[in-house]
C-alpha cells in the first residue's frame, strides 16, 4: 500500500515483530508500525530539519542525484521516506545499468570474443569494488547472490548442513528479519540443532549481555543484525564476534542496514560471514553479496549445480571451480552486479562517514520530533550520547490504525 500526504509517498510494509516470553515459548504480535526513514528527508519540505549550518546539507547536494524525485505528488514535490525497504537510485547507477545493455551487453566467463571480455571485466571489478568497500582482504571472499535472502541460505544450505549437528546450538535475536531466522528454522529440522533466541532489554534492544551469557560450547553459530531494520539498534558488532569465537562459533552478519549507511569493516569485525542487499544501497534489484572467509568458502560444497561452477563434468562426477565461482552457478545478474558497483562509486564519492554524520543528524531531528506526537510509541532506543540510533523510526499511535495516520 502507497501512502501520499503533502507530498511525501510512504510504503507501509508488514512487520512481524517477535516477543519471546521464554526459550521454549515464542509469541508472534502481527502488527503493521508506520515506519519511516530519515536518511533521504531534504530541506525545503515543511517537515525537514534545518541544514547543518555553513554549507549546503547532504540532502540539498544529492537530491537532483536521483530522478524519481523530480516529480510532484498531490501538487508537492516528492519525498522518499522508505529507505528502509529499497532506495532510490541515482542518475549515476541508471546510466551504468543503460550503458551495459547499450554498449556490451554479453555473457561473462564464457567468451573470448570484445563484449563478453568487456563484460567480464565489469562484472569483475564490481566484485573488486564490493570487496575493497566492506575491506575484504580479498575480492574472492565476494559470493554474488540475488540478494541477501539467497546470501543467508547459501550459508544455511552449505556451510550449516556440513558442519552443525544435533543438539549444536544457533543463536540468534527476536529482533531479526525473517530471512535471516527461517533458513535456520530449517537447518535446525533437518540436524537436529537448537535454536536459541535472545530478548530484548528494557531499552528495546537485543540484550547483548544476555547474548554473552547464552554463549556456550555447543554454540556453532551466531546469526544477528549489525542494524535493526524496525528498532533502529546499532549492535556493538565487534564485541559480539569476539566473544563469539571465545567459545568457538561462527558469526553470521545481516549488514543490509549497515553497508549503506556507515563505514563497515569486515576485517575490524572479524565477521565470518556477513550479507548485504545492492537494493538498499542505491543499487539495482536482483543482485546482492555474500562475504566469507576464504577458508571457509574454500571448505563449503556448492550450493547450486550448473554452468561456471564446475571445474571438470564427467558422465558420473564432477569437480567444482574454487569460490567464488563454486557459488555462482549459471548466467549471473550481469548488469546488476555492475549497477552496484556504479553505487558503490557513488556512496564512496559521497564519502560513507559523510553520510553517516550527516544521517545521525536527520535521526536524532527525526526521533524528537516524532516524540512530541501525543500517545506515539517509537520502537527501539532513545538516541543519546551514548546510545546509537540509526535513521528510521517504526512507532503506532494509541488508538490510531497505522493506514490511518496521517
Amino acid at each position: 500500500m502507497m501512502m501520499t500526504m503533502e507530498g511525501v509517498a510512504v510504503k507501509l510494509p508488514s512487520y512481524s515483530f517477535p516477543i519471546i516470553r521464554s526459550p521454549a515459548r515464542r509469541v508472534t504480535r502481527n502488527f503493521r508500525p508506520f515506519s519511516i526513514s530519515a536518511s533521504t528527508l531534504k530541506e525545503g519540505h515543511p517537515a525537514a530539519p534545518s541544514a547543518p549550518p555553513a554549507s549546503l546539507s547532504l540532502g540539498h547536494l544529492t537530491r537532483p542525484d536521483f530522478p524519481i524525485l523530480h516529480q510532484e505528488v498531490n501538487g508537492s514535490r516528492l519525498v522518499y521516506l522508505d529507505n528502509a525497504a529499497t532506495s532510490q537510485k541515482p542518475t549515476a547507477v541508471i546510466r551504468a545499468l543503460q550503458n551495459y545493455y547499450e554498449s556490451y551487453n554479453s555473457n561473462v566467463h564464457r567468451g573470448i570474443h570484445y563484449l563478453s571480455a568487456r563484460a567480464t571485466e565489469e562484472y569483475e571489478l564490481a566484485r573488486k569494488k564490493v570487496s575493497n568497500f566492506i575491506n575484504a582482504s580479498d575480492s574472492r571472499e565476494i559470493v554474488f547472490t540475488r540478494n541477501a535472502t539467497e546470501a543467508i541460505n547459501l550459508v544455511a544450505y552449505t556451510w550449516g548442513l556440513q558442519n552443525i549437528k544435533p543438539d549444536d546450538e544457533i543463536l540468534l535475536t527476536v529482533a531479526e528479519h525473517h530471512s535471516a531466522i527461517v533458513p535456520w528454522q530449517l537447518v535446525a529440522q533437518k540436524t537436529g540443532a537448537v535454536l536459541k533466541f535472545v530478548e530484548l532489554n528494557g531499552d528495546e534492544v537485543p540484550d547483548v549481555d544476555n547474548l554473552k551469557d547464552m554463549l556456550s560450547r555447543k554454540t556453532k553459530l551466531v546469526v544477528v543484525h549489525h542494524v535493526s531494520n524496525v528498532l533502529g539498534s546499532v549492535l556493538p558488532m565487534k564485541d559480539i564476534v569476539l566473544c563469539a569465537h571465545d567459545v568457538g562459533a561462527k558469526v553470521l552478519v545481516d549488514a543490509c542496514q549497515s553497508v549503506p549507511h556507515m563505514v563497515v569493516d569486515v576485517q575490524n569485525l572479524n565477521a565470518d560471514f556477513l550479507v548485504a542487499s545492492s537494493h538498499k544501497m542505491c543499487g539495482p534489484t536482483g543482485v546482492g553479496f555474500l562475504y566469507g572467509k576464504s577458508d571457509l568458502l574454500s571448505a563449503m560444497p556448492p550450493f547450486l549445480g550448473g554452468g561456471e561452477m564446475i571445474s571438470d563434468v564427467f558422465l558420473d562426477h564432477s569437480t567444482y571451480a574454487e569460490p567464488p565461482s563454486r557459488f555462482e552457478a549459471g548466467t549471473p545478474a550481469i548488469g546488476e552486479a555492475i549497477g552496484l558497483g556504479a553505487a558503490i562509486d557513488y556512496l564512496s564519492g559521497l564519502g560513507m562517514q559523510k553520510i553517516h554524520d550527516y544521517e545521525i543528524f536527520l535521526a536524532k531531528y527525526l526521533y524528537d520530533s516524532l516524540s512530541s506526537v501525543p500517545n506515539i510509541h517509537i520502537y527501539g532506543p532513545v538516541p543519546s550520547n551514548h546510545v546509537s540510533r540509526a535513521a528510521l523510526c517504526s512507532f503506532n499511535i494509541d488508538n490510531i490504525h497505522p493506514t490511518d495516520t496521517v
